[in-house]
């Protein structure tokens, strides 16, 4: 093997590691809400807050991430940040009363944003550097890490309960594979490099670009599917389908094993026949074959449709966020913010629709989400159509050390 293809292999494996890291912190605490629930004696609305809270601190730390981007580099925020959720897990096993959680959980989702701009930017720097395409794998390994995360929670409850044994294994853990990973991080390069040539000499808050704008809605509206999809479809196969209750669960499978899927095949496709159109017509295809499901009914036609968005959306995200790191931290960071917004407001949204209308209406909304993303794609500039000679996303070398 190549020492070029062992540099991508080490890097690729390490970058990964980022996105394990993250989805499984999130799904650690998530799987114990009910015993965070019991133990601070919280009600429904008390703990939908909580929920929110989080994802409230992801979608304002804009702002925070784009000046940690430029001052401290995706590889060393990449590291402190990923730390920092385990700190989080440690900070959740003694919290004392819901206001310091309330706070705890604001601070995850700031650290939450940060680790998804740094991984994002250090996955599209290996795409660029080594002119190969693997971010739909690295966005896999983030639903790998959920598995073995929930994997974890159903052991370590089968012999104790409490939260402090469950939330140190999971921070230890974190804290050897951030620490494992790090060697095989990208370094970044000057910071000027990733920045369009007319903001260079501008050191403060720079207005988005009508590109970085499409991206964002892009992205807003493909995490309002997916989000949409894991709270309402097994709801929808229920209630309205008139599903068994053994197959109403199906509909989250169905979406979650297609996406897992596609994003392991999707960086063949990326290559083949390009970013721009992967996403223009995996969106589509996730619009019209969720629409023709909801018109024709029944649990088959249902279930099929819900493929269709699995395997449609799932190369959405990773592709927008390749493009918006070509255009900088700043532009990679408000797309992230943009994203977590439409993954946090989406479901209730879609909600809102279902109660004045009907739930119909509601997954309705959902397909039409997903073809307004194959309209923003087609304003968007995506890597394979940049000029060769064009600057891309900076040099960044593997760490050595």
């Amino acid at each position: 093997m190549s020492p070029v293809r062992d540099d991508f292999r080490r890097s690729q494996v390490a970058i990964g590691a980022l996105f394990f890291v993250l989805g499984f912190q999130y799904a650690t605490w998530v799987s114990r809400v009910p015993a965070l629930k019991a133990r601070l004696d919280l009600g429904e609305a008390q703990i939908g807050l909580l929920l929110m809270t989080c994802g409230v601190g992801a979608a304002v730390s804009f702002p925070l991430v784009a000046v940690l981007m430029r001052r401290l580099g995706s590889r060393l925020l990449s590291v402190l940040s990923a730390l920092a959720l385990g700190v989080v897990l440690l900070a959740l096993s003694v919290v004392p009363n819901y206001p310091v959680t309330l706070l705890v959980l604001f601070f995850d989702g700031v650290a939450v944003g940060a680790l998804n701009v740094a991984m994002n930017a250090q996955g599209a720097a290996l795409e660029a550097r080594f002119e190969r395409t693997t971010m739909s794998r690295l966005h896999a390994t983030f639903s790998a890490g959920s598995l073995l995360a929930a994997l974890l929670a159903s052991g370590v409850t089968s012999v104790t309960g409490t939260l402090a044994a469950h939330f140190g294994v999971a921070a230890a853990l974190l804290a050897v594979l951030v620490v494992a990973a790090r060697p095989g991080l990208l370094t970044d390069g000057p910071a000027a490099a990733a920045e369009p040539e007319e903001r260079k000499e501008r050191r403060g808050f720079v207005l988005p670009t009508v590109v970085t704008l499409w991206m964002g809605l892009a992205m807003v509206f493909g995490t309002v599917t997916e989000g949409a999809m894991n709270d309402w479809s097994a709801l929808y196969l229920k209630d309205y389908v008139q599903a068994g209750a053994g197959l109403a669960p199906m509909g989250i499978a169905v979406v979650s094993v297609m996406m897992v899927c596609a994003r392991i095949f999707a960086d063949g496709w990326r290559t083949r026949f390009g970013d721009g159109r992967i996403v223009r017509t995996g969106s589509l295809l996730a619009g019209l074959g969720l629409a023709l499901a909801l018109a024709v009914g029944g649990v088959v036609p249902t279930l099929l449709g819900f493929a269709c968005v699995g395997l449609g959306v799932a190369a959405v995200t990773p592709c927008v966020y390749v493009a918006a790191a070509r255009q900088g931290p700043d532009a990679l960071s408000l797309v992230a913010a943009m994203g977590t917004t439409g993954l946090l407001a989406g479901p209730a949204v879609i909600g809102f629709i279902a109660g004045a209308t009907s739930l119909l209406w509601g997954m309705a909304a959902v397909a039409a989400s997903a073809a307004v993303v194959s309209l923003c794609a087609t304003r968007i500039r995506w890597p394979d159509q940049d000029a060769p000679a064009a600057p891309a996303e900076p040099r960044l070398a593997a760490d050595a050390t």
